[in-house]
């Protein structure tokens, strides 16, 4: 009885690392965090930091890949809708949590790092392609349209769109631009129907957040 414990304080200091790692990249960047500073904003040890994950790079791919499960729409909703619902709480994410915000300069900016990690992209990709067979299962997309091409395309627009948004350090119109993103994008996506019905909302990407998470999630 007693490995359940020590299991579960092990992942608690796994997840507390993790999220001072996220902290620390949003920043300072890739090249300016460092394993201590990272080790004393976790509250561990630095043996502790390196049980876990063998080095910065190893850690950052693991901000990376941990977007994904942060961003998961706690919405009713499936098909296009729940892709669009995806894309709000992503946008309304990348101004309140660290981690997110971590995991997506990291993916931009790694191959300046001499990373080059696609899997996160990847992630992206293989979600928006299942909602995307799931709205053509329901009739939802307009006829000819390939998920996969959409899919791979939709993950090159919401980079562009987010990096341009910093870049104009102008982040808190991330949501306004993701909408206006749909807007000139979903008439080639899906069928007159579904576009009629879709609700595009910022304000769905904030209320999908749970309670307990937001700025929490750092």
């Amino acid at each position: 009885m007693a490995a359940q414990p020590k299991q579960q304080r092990a992942l608690k200091t796994r997840d507390d690392i993790l999220h001072a790692a996220a902290v620390t990249f949003d920043e300072l960047g890739y090249k300016g965090a460092s394993m201590r500073e990272i080790m004393r904003r976790a509250g561990v040890t630095l043996g502790a930091v390196y049980f876990h994950f063998d080095n910065k790079e190893a850690l950052a791919r693991a901000v990376m890949l941990s977007q994904t499960g942060e961003l998961t729409a706690n919405l009713d909703s499936e098909g296009a809708q729940r892709m669009v619902d995806f894309s709000m709480v992503w946008a309304h994410q990348l101004n309140v949590s660290p981690l997110i915000r971590a995991a997506v300069r990291l993916a931009v900016e790694q191959q300046a790092h001499g990373i080059g990690d696609k899997v996160s992209y990847g992630d992206f990709e293989a979600i928006f392609q299942t909602w995307l067979e799931s709205a053509r299962e329901q009739g939802e997309l307009a006829p000819g349209v390939d998920p996969s091409v959409v899919a791979e395309f939709l993950v090159g627009a919401f980079t562009g769109v987010q990096h341009y948004a910093q870049l104009s350090d102008a982040m808190a119109t991330l949501p306004d631009r993701v909408v206006r993103m749909w807007h000139l994008l979903l008439p080639g996506i899906v069928t007159r129907e579904c576009l009629d019905r879709l609700v595009i909302d910022p304000a769905r990407g904030r209320v999908a957040v749970p309670p307990a998470g937001g700025d929490s999630a750092a």
